[in-house]
């Protein structure tokens, strides 16, 4: 096997093998589970999450408390799931699973959510614009040719006029917000 291929391969073996651990043994054996519940929820994470919790944990010989864990979750979930956090959610492009969110909570989290993260895919479309331009400004300093340089400039152009419509998108994204 070619050695970028066989580094490829270990690198990938590592990741999948250092990412799989929700906690570590250390964690697993000190944790209040009150207190991870109420972390999790804070932080959005679905009920779910604490199968990762026992699977991790099972590898050192700790039972989780589940019922002071969906205590804790249930707590720190009802702080995660507002109209505020679904904006900011939403806007710093994280994911967020339909369904995390108690049913009456769910629907004012989630429209919030879609407006944050249409601000956010807003946000990206224009850095990438930025970035095209960038590239072609780089190129036309480079370039020798008259008739490349002309293309170029042309190109440019181009990207000026998708530049100030993505910046019209996010401004128009960032007044939902707050509509």
């Amino acid at each position: 096997m070619p050695l970028p291929l066989r580094t490829l391969c270990l690198a990938a073996s590592l990741a999948v093998l250092g990412g799989c651990a929700s906690m570590s043994p250390q964690e697993c054996r000190t944790a209040d589970w009150y207190e991870k519940g109420r972390s999790d929820g804070l932080h959005g994470e679905s009920r779910a999450y604490f199968e990762d919790h026992v699977k991790a944990c099972a590898e050192v010989g700790v039972q989780p408390d589940g019922a002071a864990y969906r205590r804790g979750w249930d707590l720190g979930i009802q702080s995660f799931c507002t109209p505020q956090s679904g904006r900011d959610t939403g806007r710093a492009g994280r994911y967020y699973s339909s369904g995390t969110c108690p049913a009456a909570l769910e629907p004012a989290f989630e429209r919030e959510y879609r407006r944050g993260r249409d601000v956010y895919t807003a946000r990206q479309q224009l850095d990438q614009v930025r970035n095209r331009q960038q590239s072609k400004q780089s190129d036309l300093d480079r370039a020798k040719d008259d008739g490349v340089r002309e293309r170029l400039r042309r190109d440019l152009r181009d990207l000026d006029r998708e530049a100030n419509l993505a910046r019209d998108n996010l401004d128009r994204a960032e007044r939902r917000l707050y509509d």
